[in-house]
């Protein structure tokens, strides 16, 4: 797959996080960042017993898109590459919720993230419109600290008390 990716995220409540409940799948998810520099990432993604190569340039002044370009590569060729990733793993679970025409992806981290919980929804425009599941909350959508990549470099165990207790 390649083109560009339009998603945006949010915080999920942590009261109302009923998105378990409602997901029709999970998987677990490992990652690592080859390059994780500013403009560019380069992603190895262990997901379930499927592995991806991901690579995604600079996002637009909102974070709204940027050019994805992803492969299915291998577990074997994913375990080796992890071996050259930048130090530090992404370690989450992801529930897909479907909401209206739309389907929500709900990360749950751990590890140096726990206790962080974010939701995505990819679009076809940047205003096409869609329905928020109601465990939906703030959006931090081109909030650089929500990026996965960032996530590793910055983890949120060192900044979770700049956000509301109610998000973590």
């Amino acid at each position: 797959m390649s083109g560009l990716e339009i998603e945006r995220k949010f915080l999920v409540h942590k009261a109302g996080r009923t998105y378990a409940k409602q997901a029709f799948s999970s998987s677990r998810i490992k990652q690592g960042y080859i390059c994780s520099a500013h403009g560019r990432t380069v992603r190895v993604r262990i997901r379930d017993n499927k592995a991806y190569l991901t690579i995604k340039g600079a996002s637009d002044e909102r974070g709204l898109s940027r050019y994805e370009f992803e492969k299915e590569i291998t577990l074997d060729e994913a375990e080796h590459l992890i071996l050259l990733c930048e130090p530090g793993l992404i370690d989450k679970t992801r529930f897909l919720v479907k909401s209206g025409k739309h389907v929500f992806e709900v990360d749950e981290f751990y590890g140096e993230n726990e206790g962080l919980v974010m939701a995505e929804v990819e679009l076809d425009s940047e205003n096409e419109p869609f329905i928020k599941p109601d465990f939906i909350a703030d959006e931090v959508t081109g909030d650089r600290r929500f990026y996965n990549s960032m996530l590793i470099a910055k983890p949120f165990k060192e900044w979770k008390d700049t956000i509301p207790e109610e998000f973590r």
